[in-house]
């Protein structure tokens, strides 16, 4: 009998060891293969990185090389110098340097970017390189030579040891100390050297970009919870603010805020609401509630909302554009200055299309720049002036004063022109003192500019 057991049991139990053999080299090599295949696109990124901070040490040489007066060299040296930095910035993202402090080169790589756009992109011929951007040109030559020559180190020993990018993969993701491995460490030296670079005067309009949203620039002074919660029993209608519960978020940061979670409001709903620490602005508001199918048109959402708005005392405010998905729909509103539209002061509204329910307020842009308003000045361009830089076959729908952020992070009063062209819907802001098209926007389906 067991003889017999074994002569069938034996066959099987071979045949399972076989596969589960079979299986397990299969799962070997297509694990290598993944491996080998990341550790190429490792190795490129690189390799190629190096290449490119060269690159920009000589274009920024270039840059430097020719007359003060050869506008046409500056701005074709300056838009390589940003299209290098930028594929640099990518190169970063590509490589397995997510744990490791590298945040210094990658701010200064962006600084680089901005810099050389917002300088090129200009007219060079009325506003040439201006001493202190020549300045800056040459500190930025020296030091990416230093950081190119730093970086060529590490690729010599990358390929003179034959160095693995997945074991400074493996050595990131280990918690254990200290993390010895050579291209680690290399990549520190070049963070901690551009650390030590003396600080560049970017400029009013690439500094502003990097100028952090300080609660302390806002007005009033810090609040406790229990105006907070005061503040969210009013704005839900909720009658005990004592069971709103308030936690504090970024307490000793340069953005610090209360989040007050409301249970059990009207019909159930939970709401959560957040607020500056200075004065109690409310920035957001949230009602998370599921969403029935859509019974209620845009001109309904807007009545609502325009009513919601009105409640919750935000007056001057006015609809300029309206998205929709799913069942909600979402509505941007601005302030209003006479007769001019200020965009950085917006307030997004959600809306649920089943009943026409505000579900979602954001107001930090509002907040935070009605507190830094700017003085709105008169157009120096005429409509009619303004009308003559859109392209002739431009078919306009609507036009109306606004002022934008734009590109350089100025503010600029624009004439802002709804219309079509080439079978698609575009906004054009047409800067309304000298006639540059600051931003031309393409307004896709179920988007578009809401009439006053």
């Amino acid at each position: 009998m067991y003889t017999r057991l074994s002569a069938i049991l034996f066959p099987v139990t071979a045949i399972l060891l076989i596969g589960a053999l079979v299986w397990g080299y299969q799962e070997n090599q297509e694990k290598n293969s993944i491996l080998i295949k990341a550790e190429n696109q490792y190795q490129r990124a690189f390799h190629d990185l190096s290449y490119h901070m060269d690159k920009l040490h000589t274009e920024l040489g270039n840059t430097l090389a020719v007359h003060s007066a050869s506008t046409g060299a500056h701005r074709k040296s300056l838009v390589n110098v940003w299209r290098i930095t930028s594929e640099a910035q990518n190169e970063i993202n590509e490589l397995p340097l997510t744990l490791l402090p590298f945040n210094k080169t990658e701010e200064f790589l962006s600084r680089i970017s901005k810099f050389s756009y917002q300088t090129a992109v200009r007219d060079l011929t009325k506003q040439p390189l201006t001493d202190n951007e020549v300045k800056n040109l040459k500190e930025l030559y020296k030091s990416s030579a230093l950081i190119s020559q730093d970086l060529q180190g590490v690729q010599h020993k990358v390929i003179a040891n034959r160095l693995r990018w997945m074991d400074v993969e493996t050595a990131l993701a280990s918690e254990r100390e200290p993390r010895d491995n050579t291209i680690i460490d290399g990549f520190k030296t070049v963070d901690k050297r551009v650390g030590e670079y003396p600080e560049l005067d970017w400029g009013p309009s690439v500094s502003s970009m990097y100028n952090k949203r300080s609660v302390k620039k806002l007005g009033g002074k810090p609040v406790t919870i229990q105006e907070i919660q005061r503040k969210a029993a009013d704005f839900t209608g909720m009658k005990d603010p004592s069971a709103i519960q308030v936690a504090e978020n970024g307490r000793g940061t340069e953005w610090a805020s209360y989040t007050a979670n409301v249970p059990g409001g009207r019909d159930g709903e939970a709401w959560s609401l957040d607020f500056t620490k200075n004065g109690g602005h409310l920035i957001s508001y949230n009602n998370n509630r599921p969403i029935g199918q859509k019974a209620v048109d845009m001109n309904t959402a807007r009545t609502r909302a325009d009513e919601f708005l009105a409640s919750k005392g935000y007056s001057g405010l006015t609809p300029v554009s309206y998205d929709e998905y799913g069942n909600e729909g979402n509505f941007t509103y601005v302030s209003k200055d006479g007769d001019v539209l200020i965009y950085p002061e917006k307030v997004t509204l959600r809306v649920a299309l089943d009943n026409g329910q505000v579900t979602g307020l954001q107001a930090s842009d509002y907040v935070y720049e009605r507190e830094n308003r700017s003085a709105v000045k008169s157009p120096k361009l005429t409509l009619q002036q303004a009308r003559k830089f859109l392209n002739p076959e431009y078919k306009e729908t609507y036009h109306r004063l606004a002022q934008i952020e734009n590109d350089q992070a100025e503010k600029v009063l624009t004439y802002e022109f709804g219309g079509a062209i080439n079978g698609s819907n575009y906004r054009i802001y047409i800067n309304a003192d000298n006639g540059n098209e600051e931003i031309v926007e393409e307004v896709r389906n179920k988007k578009g500019a809401v009439q006053s």
